[in-house]
């Protein structure tokens, strides 16, 4: 089967840098029948709790891009992330579609956590690692894989912080 091209890239970057699964085998993106735009609607097609779903959210901070991913058991708290970084509140916002796609060639709803244009800052939510088990997303709405905590941090060479 012809995988979609961001499916594919984000398959390569994942066997390049070596992700293993919660039980020791490489991650494998996973194509659902449905596209899942939320946490929640993520969470029911793979039969987790929402929390283990590590939302790829993309912020414009202060003209650049930032990837925070977020347990879906709740939401980034701007002001916290702002601090974070050192920038003023107003600084950092939800970005646009059209930002999103320019910085990652990824649509909003499938944003991956790799396979970007260029590397992208980011933030991992501390509260995703109570998990032994995350779902990502894998390039396009319809496409999601497991990964550890450690791993995620670890192949997205990503700054634990609490964004909640």
């Amino acid at each position: 089967m012809q995988l979609h091209p961001n499916v594919q890239a984000m398959q390569d970057a994942l066997d390049a840098a070596g992700a293993r699964a919660a039980d020791g085998t490489p991650c494998q993106v996973k194509i659902l029948t449905e596209a899942v735009h939320t946490a929640a609607a993520a969470a029911a097609a793979v039969g987790v709790e929402v929390g283990q779903i590590a939302n790829s959210l993309i912020f414009d901070a202060d003209g650049d891009p930032l990837l925070v991913l977020t347990s879906g058991a709740h939401r980034v708290d701007v002001g916290k992330v702002a601090a974070l970084l050192g920038i003023a509140k107003s600084r950092v916002r939800r970005a646009s579609a059209e930002f999103v796609r320019e910085h990652t060639g990824q649509v909003i709803g499938g944003v991956s956590p790799l396979a970007h244009p260029k590397p992208v800052r980011t933030l991992v939510d501390v509260d995703l690692a109570q998990y032994g088990e995350l779902w990502a997303a894998g390039g396009i709405p319809q496409s999601v894989f497991p990964v550890t905590y450690d791993e995620l941090v670890r192949i997205t060479d990503g700054t634990p912080a609490e964004v909640a």
